[in-house]
């Protein structure tokens, strides 16, 4: 049995959990999401917890058993707590503002850079250097961030791009001096 699979996954209080069909809805303070279950994976929603099984030892019901157990898991906790990803800018003149539900960014091309956030992801700037990127849903908050740091990944000899806070930037001496 999966390791993950097999531990049940809490409910917190003041989160509903429903099942209607194969879909799974978490509610709670902050809002609602929904996740599909293959029918392969069986599933129990008690008052306090909530039990996957499944119905073999194939490789795929293995890797499926753990995996709709995390994603609830994940669901629960961001309707309560919520996720959240921060970036810094580092070079200089690079710096990102908010215009109208847009981020735009002067990371060292000659235009700048506009960024629509999508339905459900709040962006937030408590410097021009920082970008801090919130929601309830763990994989979208991490794919904007994501596709906001891959407009100017982190270069190994300045060390200038966008990165992750407290990311380590490995790096690389330059040219050697002509003898």
């Amino acid at each position: 049995m999966s390791r993950i699979g097999k531990k049940p996954v809490k409910i917190l209080k003041g989160v509903k959990v429903e099942k209607s069909g194969d879909n799974i809805t978490v509610s709670g303070p902050k809002g609602s999401l929904s996740v599909w279950v293959n029918p392969i994976i069986q599933t129990q929603i008690s008052a306090e917890e909530i039990h996957f099984t499944r119905g073999s030892d194939i490789k795929r019901e293995k890797s499926l058993h753990g995996l709709y157990s995390v994603l609830v898991k994940n669901m629960i906790q961001g309707v309560t707590e919520g996720y959240s990803k921060k970036l810094e800018l580092v070079g200089i003149g690079y710096r990102a503002e908010l215009k109208a539900n847009m981020l735009v960014l002067s990371i060292g091309f000659s235009h700048p850079i506009l960024f629509a956030s999508p339905e459900g992801i709040k962006i937030e700037l408590p410097t021009d250097t920082t970008i801090l990127i919130s929601g309830i849903d763990k994989q979208l908050v991490g794919q904007v961030a994501a596709k906001i740091r891959s407009f100017k990944l982190p270069e190994p000899y300045k060390g200038k791009g966008i990165k992750y806070e407290g990311e380590y930037i490995r790096r690389k001496a330059g040219k050697a001096a002509a003898k």
